[in-house]
């Protein structure tokens, strides 16, 4: 016998992990997605490719400008240091020739040298024509007047006696030594002139030699070296240090700012500086200037060389262009594909997570489906039984209302003691058959909107105190067709299994909503229904739990509290509802029951005959009574009590055997004009032969004088049929006492009037 155990317990085993094996194999494990850190690190390489770029941008933009800057700085240091050289040389050259004259004139008075004026004449013309910087060289007096020139024979009457320039040089002033800019009135245009002191024998003033440089000529020399052209961004200047300009290229630009008193220039010069470079905001030119400059040798003059910085703006501009379309061309691509890549993950999260809970349900319908053949398989079983177990709590009820009604003394304690047994077993094939879908079930249409709310006391009573129920009934949900009290006890079976897995408290929450199934979904049911979410937030339960959940008297409970049929109960309601009963659960994550109930049309359909509450009326005893059950005990049991209530009984093993004994009475009666024998058929549905308790139901009903029928059944398809056969259903086991208020009813229906005498009993 041990032997035995031991291979019926390793079966099973084998048997549950085949099974798991087919449900790995039909939802294979998928891999965790981590769409978070993908989005992360989606978002850093944008990031990346966003920052990047800009600060390869700025460092070249910002090399680039300084490298510009250093350039045109270095540009204008080499420029201003060959405009330099080329003024010294020229300055030198000019007090050369002025030491000449000097020398030429040496021991000659004013007179002296108006009596020799056409040979110092000659002699200044050939010393001053090879050069073409210079206009016109001169000789004036003690009191300023011309005495002779290299352009004019004889001179013309003329004296520069209050001009600034021979007053400086008579009053010793280097800065006249080289005078401003004026209009010669020897030369007869535009030059700047380098004067010299005649000085008499005793070192005394004589006179001024003078020549006239010529502005033009540093004015094309600036050109070539700069390149002939309008738009150079460089400004040649040569300036005395008191910012007087004396040639500047191009000619027709404005003063620079540097040669302003206030300006940076000035003060350099002011502060002893030979030469440097200056950065100078020129407003008449709207930009800056970056301005180099050098002393031109002894002389109070300054070579300035300034490179417009607008023109180095422009070209960054230019460059930094080419750079952001060479590099953000390429980078806004990339941008874009990232972007379409964030676009993609959060539409394939989305798409993951759908198909997560639609295979979750899957997952969770599939096996409820499974359970419910399962289930199936084991109500055949269970039915038989429950029908057996029915048989005899009939043969025991019967027995004991037999002892009740016979008046038997000293037995109270024990028939007590059996009626209470008898309830407990009622209750027990209550439940077994409600486990194997065959309960009887009164169902009604049910607005699912407006009755949950009214659950709620029970709810909160099955709950307890530590646990909050939110209630969602849902808005527009539809109808749906059902037994109220099973549902009920649905709803409580959940509620007390969440409130053991909330024992420190939590949250359940009841909440409705209308689903379709299609075919092509791959679900086992189609159409559409109202499902019934019961969520808690418990601690949820273990795979190998979660497999179980509906299998019948599997339990996780302490020894003695707990049946294990609960949930099985849920399952078995909502399938023989035409619905399914789903479970999802993790540890840690709470459990959620969806309770998928089939949509009932909008009107509530009309109820079949229900167990008929009989008025308390006494009535005359004797009906004739075709008892139709084919378990003698319970055949002894129903018929001795029927008996004590007055009524006579014939008794037929099954329904083909009555249905003949009917006919055979009909045949009889139509011959001899008598009544049928018999007033009502109590009858058993379930019953070997090729009729049930329905088939012969609707044969008596079939007759031209139709007799009084009650069903007596445990089984709930047999039960929904014959509700349609419009005759009088009792589940089993019955009351007795309710039995007896039918006949009664049935007995008074059949009292004759005045008019109408017993042979036609009235239709039931």
């Amino acid at each position: 016998m041990s032997s035995d155990r031991v291979e019926s317990t390793r079966a099973n085993r084998l048997s549950r992990r085949a099974a798991r094996e087919h449900d790995d194999a039909s939802f294979p494990t998928v891999p965790e997605q981590n769409f978070h850190v993908r989005r992360m690190t989606l978002i850093a390489l944008l990031a990346v490719a966003v920052v990047l770029p800009f600060i390869y941008v700025a460092a070249m933009a910002l090399g680039d400008l300084r490298a510009r800057e250093a350039d045109a700085t270095e540009l204008t240091l080499r420029t201003v240091r060959v405009a330099e050289e080329h003024a010294l040389k020229v300055f030198d050259m000019n007090v050369a020739l002025n030491s000449r004259i000097v020398d030429l004139t040496e021991g000659l008075d004013d007179d002296g040298i108006r009596a020799r004026e056409f040979t110092i004449h000659d002699r200044l013309r050939t010393m001053g024509g090879g050069y073409p910087q210079v206009a016109a060289m001169s000789i004036f007096g003690h009191d300023g007047a011309l005495l002779a020139s290299s352009r004019f024979y004889p001179v013309p009457v003329l004296s520069i006696g209050q001009r600034s320039d021979f007053v400086g040089i008579r009053d010793r002033s280097d800065l006249e030594a080289v005078s401003q800019v004026m209009s010669g009135a020897v030369a007869g245009e535009q030059v700047f002139n380098m004067g010299l002191e005649r000085k008499n024998p005793d070192g005394s003033f004589a006179g001024v030699v003078s020549i006239a440089l010529r502005p033009r000529y540093f004015d094309a020399f600036y050109r070539e070296l700069l390149g002939d052209s309008d738009r150079t961004p460089v400004i040649m200047s040569l300036a005395r240090k008191d910012g007087a300009v004396l040639a500047r290229y191009p000619s027709n630009s404005r003063e620079p700012v540097a040669m302003a008193p206030d300006s940076p220039f000035a003060r350099a010069v002011a502060s002893g500086q030979s030469s440097g470079v200056l950065r100078v905001h020129a407003s008449h030119i709207g930009g800056n200037l970056i301005v180099a400059f050098r002393h031109v040798g002894s002389y109070p003059v300054y070579v300035l060389c300034a490179y417009r910085t607008s023109a180095i703006w422009s070209a960054w501009y230019r460059h930094l262009t080419v750079l952001i379309l060479s590099m953000f061309t390429p980078s806004i691509a990339l941008w874009c594909v990232i972007w379409l890549s964030l676009r993609r993950l959060g539409a394939e999260e989305e798409a993951w997570r759908r198909w997560q809970a639609e295979a979750s349900m899957r997952r969770s319908i599939e096996s409820a489906y499974r359970q419910s053949r399962k289930m199936e398989a084991l109500g055949t079983l269970v039915g038989s039984v429950a029908h057996d177990f029915n048989n005899l709590l009939m043969i025991v009820s019967a027995n004991v209302q037999i002892l009740r009604r016979r008046g038997v003394n000293g037995l109270d304690r024990e028939l007590s003691a059996m009626e209470r047994a008898l309830k407990s077993g009622q209750s027990l094939t209550r439940q077994l058959l409600g486990v194997a879908r065959k309960q009887p079930l009164r169902t009604e249409t049910l607005s699912l909107e407006h009755w949950l709310p009214t659950c709620r006391e029970l709810l909160r009573a099955s709950l307890g105190a530590k646990v909050s129920l939110v209630i969602d009934s849902g808005i527009d949900t539809w109808p749906v067709r059902v037994d109220v009290a099973e549902l009920e006890l649905a709803l409580i079976n959940v509620a007390v299994n969440a409130r053991d897995a909330m024992a420190s408290g939590g949250r359940f929450t009841v909440r409705a909503s209308n689903v379709v199934f299609r075919h092509e979904d791959g679900f086992p049911i189609t159409g559409d229904f109202v499902q019934v979410s019961l969520e808690d937030t418990g601690t949820g339960m273990a795979p190998d739990v979660l497999a179980r959940a509906f299998e019948p008297l599997f339990t996780t409970k302490p020894k003695g509290a707990g049946t294990g049929l609960g949930l099985p109960q849920v399952f078995a309601f909502c399938e023989s509802s035409g619905g399914l009963a789903a479970i999802d659960s993790a540890i840690g994550a709470g459990t959620s029951v969806r309770l998928y109930l089939p949509r009932a049309s909008a009107e509530p359909q009309s109820a079949a005959p229900a167990e008929a509450d009989a008025q308390e009326c006494a009535a005359p005893p004797g009906l004739r009574v075709l008892l139709v059950e084919d378990n003698q005990e319970v055949a002894a049991g129903t018929e001795a009590l029927l008996q004590m209530m007055g009524h006579h009984v014939t008794c037929a093993f099954n329904a083909d055997l009555a249905l003949r004994m009917l006919e055979d009475a009909r045949a009889k009666c139509a011959t001899t004009g008598e009544p049928l024998p018999f007033d009502l058929v109590l009858s058993d549905i379930h019953m070997p032969g090729k009729l049930n308790g329905i088939d012969l139901a609707e044969a008596v009903l079939a007759f031209d004088t139709p007799l009084a029928v009650i069903l007596v059944t445990g089984y709930a398809e047999e039960l929904d049929r014959a509700r349609h056969v419009n005759v009088r259903v009792l589940s089993k086991p019955f009351d007795i006492g309710l039995l007896e208020k039918l006949l009664e009813t049935i007995q008074r229906n059949l009292e004759p009037t005045d008019s109408d005498q017993a042979a036609h009993p009235a239709d039931t």
